[in-house]
């Protein structure tokens, strides 16, 4: 990045939205500012990684999902833990996901998925990331905006852009397939791909589709049919497209990955199998073994006894029928436990299962504690809404039915002010929070 950009971009980064203060070998963790809170386990993270590496045919890349924060994981702390783990390709959703981690020193090749405004492509092109494209009408103000900008730099010396230092911009070409959400038809990938050759400030990088229903053989096949015709079609008209990538997580868990040199794994890198999915019988053993990285856990702000006949939380949707002792847990909507959940959901608490109970509230829920085994529950007890306590586990696929959602739902929900604590092999590594100062 040149000087100019460079300003503007720590200038927006700086002090900004999800910092993270490393903890280094015998440095005492900080502080949380409220007793809610994500544990992530990194270790298990790039036990994960392993795991799917085993399932790849040779050859094939994992590039690394961590749009959505990282499915809520947290985006920076996840994506340099891939790295290190020797994934050099990532992918996320937005322009501001990709720039969040190139604030964060991230220099592994980034690939927004969604189409991007046309006129930040001059400025994705300078930050070294990889665009998707699916519509003409969409490529061809890309295009402009690069050859605006390209002019600009030419007018003004002192400007930021400089076409002889920053290599094209990367482009890679989304094909409709079966999905019916995005990408170009396959009868316009030639004269699409023909228009990024054209143009000296861009290149065709690579060929992508999204599977619609990977549980489904014959949908896949189909998507998978089509995605190779489209490939031969660009290879008849002479257009190179090094990357080619169709299966995310569903399908290479099934044993799907297509004819492509590249995966693009999410879920599956959470230790999350994607719901109703059944995974071919080869990989079930691989695949019983991947780990969740998230657990949301907290320490009760109140316990106390209620009389019968109290009404517990808005509504009150919930009315005691005995003297019942209540945990109330600062955790609610606004961090990601939805509203759906009420009076459906359990917690653990010493490895019992204790009834939510009473409405959601945007920062609260209550527990019912009462005929949770031995001592009686005080605030210094520690809850689990979600992962692994005493042998018990609450999962992300079991936790989204109470809400009728899906596992994707629950994890990338998870709010920005949740603190989240990165644990490694050798323990706490990192801390996040809303209010973190930068220190790495």
């Amino acid at each position: 990045m040149k000087a100019g950009s460079a300003g503007a971009a720590a200038q927006a980064g700086r002090g900004g939205r999800h910092s993270l203060i490393e903890v280094r070998a015998g440095q005492a963790p900080p502080p949380l500012p409220r007793s809610a809170w994500l544990d992530i386990d990194l270790e298990a993270l790039v036990g994960n990684v392993r795991v799917i590496e085993g399932l790849l045919p040779p050859g094939v890349r994992i590039q690394a999902v961590v749009k959505a924060d990282a499915y809520g994981h947290g985006a920076v702390a996840v994506a340099r833990a891939l790295v290190e783990a020797g994934i050099d390709d990532l992918g996320v959703a937005t322009f501001d996901e990709a720039l969040e981690l190139r604030l964060a020193g991230l220099r592994v090749p980034i690939l927004v998925l969604f189409p991007i405004p046309a006129e930040l492509a001059p400025t994705a092109r300078e930050l070294g990331l990889s665009i998707s494209v699916g519509d003409a009408e969409h490529l061809a103000r890309t295009l402009a905006a690069l050859a605006e900008a390209e002019r600009s730099s030419g007018a003004n010396a002192g400007s930021h852009l400089g076409a002889a230092a920053t290599p094209p911009l990367a482009v890679q070409v989304e094909v409709e397939t079966g999905l019916g959400r995005g990408g170009e038809l396959p009868e316009g990938l030639v004269e699409l791909v023909r228009a990024i050759e054209a143009c000296p400030l861009a290149r065709p990088a690579g060929l992508w589709s999204h599977h619609q229903m990977a549980g489904d053989p014959d949908i896949t096949a189909r998507q998978q049919a089509r995605f190779g015709e489209a490939s031969a079609l660009l290879a008849a008209a002479g257009a190179v497209l090094p990357a080619r990538h169709l299966a995310a997580s569903g399908a290479v868990l099934t044993g799907q990955p297509g004819d492509c040199n590249a995966v693009r794994l999410g879920l599956s890198l959470y230790g999350i199998v994607p719901d109703g999915l059944t995974p071919q019988a080869a990989a079930a053993a691989s695949v019983a073994s991947l780990r969740p990285v998230m657990a949301l856990r907290a320490r009760p702000v109140r316990v106390a006894w209620l009389a019968p006949g109290t009404g517990v939380s808005y509504g009150p949707s919930f009315v005691t029928s005995r003297r019942s002792l209540i945990a109330t847990l600062p955790v609610g909507y606004a961090d990601g436990y939805q509203r759906s959940f009420s009076n459906r959901g359990h917690v653990l608490v010493r490895g019992f299962r204790a009834p939510q109970v009473g409405t959601v509230a945007m920062d609260a829920i209550m527990v019912d504690v009462t005929d949770v085994p031995g001592p009686e529950v005080t605030i210094d007890d520690e809850f689990t809404l979600l992962g692994e306590q005493a042998g018990e586990r609450l999962d992300a696929t079991e936790v989204a039915r109470w809400g009728d959602t899906i596992s994707y739902e629950v994890l990338a929900g998870m709010s920005g002010r949740l603190p989240r604590v990165y644990h490694a092999a050798t323990g706490i590594v990192g801390v996040r929070t809303l209010a973190s100062e930068e220190s790495c």
